[in-house]
């Protein structure tokens, strides 16, 4: 079948590159160009019909991810279908489901199921949980067993996948070269390396990187190459590693992108406020301007209780320089697996960030929104000001909260209200 870049290779449209046109308010046919040169991608599996779809990448808005999914300690799907919920309710542009622990099958096919939105997985989770129950260990798991998981999942509709492809021998050695205070913190990039060592063989998802690229191409999914040596403190970024790893994974997009598949790279991690820049220019550079989905990234470690806000300070700034997608990071990062209010805080928080991107980018519509929001305050058109909130809830009951004795001003200035003085009342 021909894939969505096949497709905007003749530079013909689709009823769904004209409907991201539309949503981004960009010329369709620049939209074409940009996701036949890899450089806009729409996540969204062939075999799935997308509610709400969207477009990452070059000249759209930024966009949100949200994670769930539960842990060997905490298995409550109808919990999970919450939070999947409440994300997408808060302004989630995409959800991953991270689940370790219980059904996975069960629990994916059920998130699948009842969200609008595209959905991303890390297949090697569910390899690894299925090679412990088959044969002990999941250090013992195959190559056959990685990649039937990839068909298994293409097939139940997932949109786009995270493979640490760029964690091999060769990187592997890097790090032994240039040891870090926090080695390897990804889950699965450390679920890969410890593989690799104990089975003495290359990670087959590098070596068979052409049986990866046909199952995304027979569905069409996205591929987003994972940063398995992302730093998990700030002591460690922008190291060899993580660089060695990056110009790995611009390779492989380059495949990925000569093949007719989507594909995005992520990026770290923890990264100090002055090195942000350098980390989105090098990504761009090595990656032939591929999209970039970020975690974070966090500014520093000891915001330890409110990640959240170390998070979107440094997402803010990472989507000002050019990073296209942000995962968010909830209030519970580093703590337990987080809750509904976790998600929903979490949410908020990366929505602000991407939103402050888009100003900085230029975004016509968020300072359309911006200026709506400014003109309703001048005015103080309260009910216009709660409604256009990120969460409209809090707002109200924050306002109602504190009676002012004039309506039309807050308890903050009550008649010495600026707007009001200016007006001359």
């Amino acid at each position: 079948m021909k894939t969505l870049v096949d497709i905007a290779r003749t530079g013909k449209s689709t009823a769904l590159i004209n409907r991201i046109a539309k949503k981004e308010n960009i010329d369709k046919k620049k939209l074409i160009k940009l996701i036949a040169e890899g450089k806009v991608v729409i996540p969204a599996n062939c075999k799935r019909k997308l509610e709400s779809p969207c477009g990452i990448g070059k000249m759209m808005s930024v966009k949100i991810n949200a994670n769930l999914g539960t842990s060997p300690d905490d298995i409550d799907l109808k919990g999970e279908i919450k939070k999947l919920k409440t994300a997408i309710t808060f302004g989630a542009d995409t959800v991953m489901d991270l689940s370790v622990g219980g059904d996975i099958r069960k629990i994916q096919n059920s998130i699948l199921a009842h969200s609008s939105v595209p959905i991303g997985t890390v297949p090697i989770y569910e390899a690894a949980i299925n090679a412990k129950k088959k044969y002990g260990s999941f250090l013992k798991m195959t190559k056959n067993d990685i990649f039937d998981v990839l068909k298994i999942q293409a097939e139940g509709g997932v949109d786009f996948f995270t493979l640490h492809c760029g964690i091999t021998k060769k990187t592997i050695d890097c790090l032994d070269k240039y040891p870090r205070l926090m080695g390897i913190v990804s889950r699965g990039g450390a679920m890969t390396a410890s593989w690799i060592k104990k089975n003495k063989k290359e990670n087959p998802l590098f070596e068979h990187f052409d049986e990866v690229l046909k199952i995304a191409r027979d569905y069409d999914i996205t591929l987003s190459l994972g940063d398995g040596l992302r730093p998990g403190t700030i002591l460690d970024a922008t190291d060899k590693p993580q660089i060695a790893e990056l110009k790995l994974l611009g390779k492989l997009a380059k495949r990925a992108q000569n093949a007719g598949v989507q594909v995005m790279i992520e990026g770290p991690g923890h990264i100090p406020i002055n090195q942000i820049k350098k980390n989105i220019l090098l990504q761009k550079k090595y990656t032939h301007g591929a999209p970039f989905y970020i975690l974070g990234p966090l500014v520093t470690d000891i915001g330890l209780g409110y990640d959240h806000i170390s998070a979107a300070i440094g997402s803010a700034i990472a989507a000002a320089h050019g990073a296209d997608y942000l995962c968010f990071v909830t209030p519970a990062e580093h703590l337990k697996l987080p809750n509904l209010d976790d998600i929903k805080q979490g949410v908020i928080a990366s929505k602000i960030a991407a939103h402050s991107g888009d100003l900085a980018r230029g975004n016509t519509q968020a300072w359309a929104k911006d200026k709506a929001m400014s003109i309703a305050r001048r005015k103080r058109k309260w009910q216009q000001q709660i409604a256009m909130s990120f969460d409209p809830h809090k707002a109200k009951m924050s306002r109602a909260s504190s009676t002012p004795k004039t309506k039309d001003v807050c308890t903050m200035c009550g008649d010495f209200c600026s707007m009001k003085l200016m007006d001359g009342e």
